[in-house]
């Protein structure tokens, strides 16, 4: 990414708007959502306000973004930290100690490159494999990340014989502002889902929230409604 210029978040105003997105989750039928704030573009005080409020995790777009800010963090504040951004093969290596959950895997050699970096990381006493989460391009849209949906079984397989764990899948709603059309790529990755046994759903972000939830997401991506406008 090109030189980016950090900027902090209000923690009362951010305490506020966590409380807001809670209640449309639960307005919008939602149990144990997890919240998932998207901390880029902002510095290192974002990710510990984040914490400090009740986030459940924090997602980052940027490799190098993430890498400069995650030992800022004191360990004792540090949300999970998710990986939602367009993901290369040649950042995962730099990335490996700094992400918990890879959520925009959307191709074998992404696979094969996480197992390479990510399994030798694991100690004797911790007992989960990395944790992936398959991400679908459910619009169709071909500037969208995401591998086709008739491709998701055969990653899931993939990924299970590298020694990853899929948690479950990921995908981003449509670029038009159109209700039925988000709802029916929401309920379409939900379908995937189930089929394949999969649990864990990360749908919606702040102007969509409502109907992932509704079409059963079980995390939600939230940025602009928590940290307001980005430089």
């Amino acid at each position: 990414m090109s030189e980016t210029t950090f900027n902090s978040p209000n923690l009362e105003a951010l305490t506020e708007r966590v409380s807001a997105i809670r209640t449309r989750i639960s307005n919008a039928g939602g149990e144990n959502v997890k919240l998932i704030a998207v901390t880029k573009t902002f510095d290192a005080s974002a990710m510990t306000s984040a914490f400090v409020t009740g986030c459940d995790a924090v997602g980052e777009n940027y490799a190098q973004e993430l890498i400069a800010k995650f030992d800022q963090v004191p360990e004792n504040q540090r949300l999970p930290v998710h990986f939602i951004g367009r993901l290369q093969s040649n950042k995962i290596k730099a990335l490996a100690n700094c992400v918990d959950v890879w959520q925009s895997v959307d191709r074998l050699s992404l696979l094969d490159e996480i197992a390479k970096r990510c399994i030798p990381l694991i100690s004797p006493t911790q007992a989960s494999p990395p944790q992936i989460m398959l991400q679908v391009n459910s619009t169709s849209e071909p500037d969208k990340g995401g591998c086709e949906p008739s491709d998701v079984e055969a990653l899931c397989a993939k990924a299970s014989s590298l020694g990853l764990h899929v948690a479950g899948l990921m995908t981003v709603g449509p670029t038009i502002n159109d209700a039925t059309a988000t709802r029916s790529a929401f309920r379409l990755v939900s379908k995937i889902a189930k089929d394949l046994g999969l649990r864990e759903l990360s749908m919606g972000m702040t102007g969509d929230l409502e109907i992932a939830v509704e079409e059963g997401s079980t995390a939600v991506r939230i940025g602009s409604g928590l940290f307001g406008t980005r430089l």
